[in-house]
């Protein structure tokens, strides 16, 4: 279903990902795609694609360290819009992620891993979304990312998961967080 998902995905918003592709090419030197090494499944690596929105050389940065990054218009604009993470569909499709899971830490996040690992988290592919992202994921801390994580493993089914894809529409529609 996550592959069928992604595809369908793709093809509808074709249009959106050249507009978006367009827009970073306008407005910034370097490559449109970002790729960064991120925790999946069984705790391997995988290579993530999210469209880049912060300046080029910026490092390995977590999403609670956005603050000390300047981002120009239009990264402030897809990373709001979490249009950013489109590219990861291609990751769904790869078969690297799922529609909805654990977001894939960093290799550096050694306590989230931890902490994922000892709950049975890693036995899951990584989500484009999850329960944590539709509670406010950039401003937790580890504990809290990896209690939500738990609860997700612990019930994880088709029905919640559909939840969580409506309540990230809903997530992604309201009032943009300021960076």
């Amino acid at each position: 279903m996550d592959v069928s998902l992604a595809f369908f995905s793709v093809v509808i918003l074709s249009w959106l990902l050249l507009l978006i592709i367009l827009a970073i090419r306008l407005t910034s030197p370097g490559p449109v795609v970002f790729k960064q090494s991120r925790v999946g499944l069984w705790g391997n690596l995988f290579t993530i694609y999210k469209f880049r929105s912060m300046p080029l050389g910026t490092g390995d940065i977590s999403s609670d360290q956005l603050g000390t990054v300047q981002i120009d218009k239009v990264g402030k604009f897809i990373r709001r819009t979490n249009l950013d993470e489109l590219p990861q569909l291609f990751n769904i499709l790869k078969g690297d992620m799922s529609l909805v899971g654990p977001r894939p830490p960093l290799p550096s996040q050694n306590q989230l891993i931890d902490l994922r690992r000892n709950s049975g988290a890693l036995s899951y592919r990584p989500g484009l979304t999850g329960l944590a992202q539709v509670n406010g994921f950039d401003g937790m801390s580890v504990a809290e990312k990896a209690a939500f994580d738990t609860n997700y493993v612990n019930e994880v089914s088709f029905m919640n998961d559909m939840a969580i894809i409506l309540r990230t529409f809903i997530y992604v529609s309201k009032p943009p967080p300021t960076y």
